[in-house]
């Protein structure tokens, strides 16, 4: 029981109490290689009960954290340390995803954490209706990720002839501006691609799912020798009934190939990242620091 002295209550998702979730989480670690548990929701009464499907059975999955690293002032000189981010960030996607596997989960975001255990409770006593709610919508569904890529620097599929309607002899001025010319309709070309690559994703996933988020396009270098050039112009989620899923995965990958000179990656399955919370909800999931009665 974190009582808020020394360690802060860390928050990964939001499940339905099972017993296999019991069974899982008794030899998971989470951040900072700490035991993870369920707290659940008061039920009124000052018990906790175990199993079903109703609201009064909903928990918090949750660890305990070191409280000089968490903490509000910390958080925020933390977030600067990439080290330190990506080591929370995976240890955090590893409950999630290890949890997700074996229930419908809420997902949470990366470091989500309470002064103690009763205030984590309290906040999920008062949302579990709605949190109830959504865990029976996302029941049998599962994120993916559709992406689209293209590089803006690769060269024309077949070099101009001619002088591209430039009068008189090639000179290296002229020859300059041809292919300043052909890179430019290159590059417009590849983009056109692109926009018609991310329609049919657009369309081909509306045969299996209304539920789509549109993410901002990823920036940064791909790892891989020529993927350094690659630039992301679609970072899309869909919400794909589990029964349709290897399905959809197949359509995309089958449209990909229309498209040779684009580049359309399927991500998944993941856990409802996109899809945990409604827009209220999305606003503040399940408190921070410093809130709660």
């Amino acid at each position: 029981m974190n009582t808020g002295q020394d360690t802060l209550t860390y928050v990964y998702a939001i499940a339905r109490q099972t017993q296999p979730l019991r069974e899982l989480l008794a030899g998971l670690r989470g951040v900072g290689r700490a035991p993870v548990v369920l707290l659940a929701a008061d039920s009124g009464d000052g018990s906790t009960p175990v199993g079903g499907t109703g609201p009064a059975a909903l928990a918090l999955v949750v660890s305990p954290v070191p409280q000089q690293d968490f903490n509000e002032t910390a958080l925020k000189d933390r977030f600067e340390d990439l080290e330190w981010l990506e080591e929370v960030a995976r240890a955090h996607h590893e409950v999630v995803q290890a949890v997700a596997a074996r229930e419908t989960v809420l997902p949470l975001r990366m470091a989500t954490v309470y002064q103690d255990d009763g205030r984590a409770r309290r906040a999920l006593t008062e949302q579990q209706p709605a949190f109830a709610r959504r865990l029976a919508e996302l029941d049998g569904h599962t994120e993916y990720g559709v992406k689209v890529y293209l590089d803006p620097s690769a060269p024309p599929a077949a070099a101009p002839t001619g002088d591209a309607g430039l009068p008189g002899p090639t000179t290296p001025g002229k020859a300059y501006l041809q292919r300043r010319k052909a890179q430019h309709h290159a590059r417009e070309t590849v983009y056109q691609q692109a926009q018609q690559a991310a329609e049919a994703v657009a369309v081909i996933a509306a045969n299996y799912t209304p539920h789509r988020v549109r993410h901002a396009p990823q920036s940064g270098a791909l790892a891989g020798p020529r993927e350094d050039r690659l630039e992301n112009v679609l970072n899309d989620a869909y919400l794909v009934p589990d029964a349709d899923a290897l399905r959809f995965r197949t359509d995309i990958e089958q449209a990909a190939r229309e498209f040779p000179d684009i580049r359309i990656e399927v991500t998944g399955p993941w856990a409802p990242y996109s899809f945990a919370m409604t827009p209220d909800q999305a606003a503040d999931p399940a408190g921070s620091v410093g809130q709660g009665p």
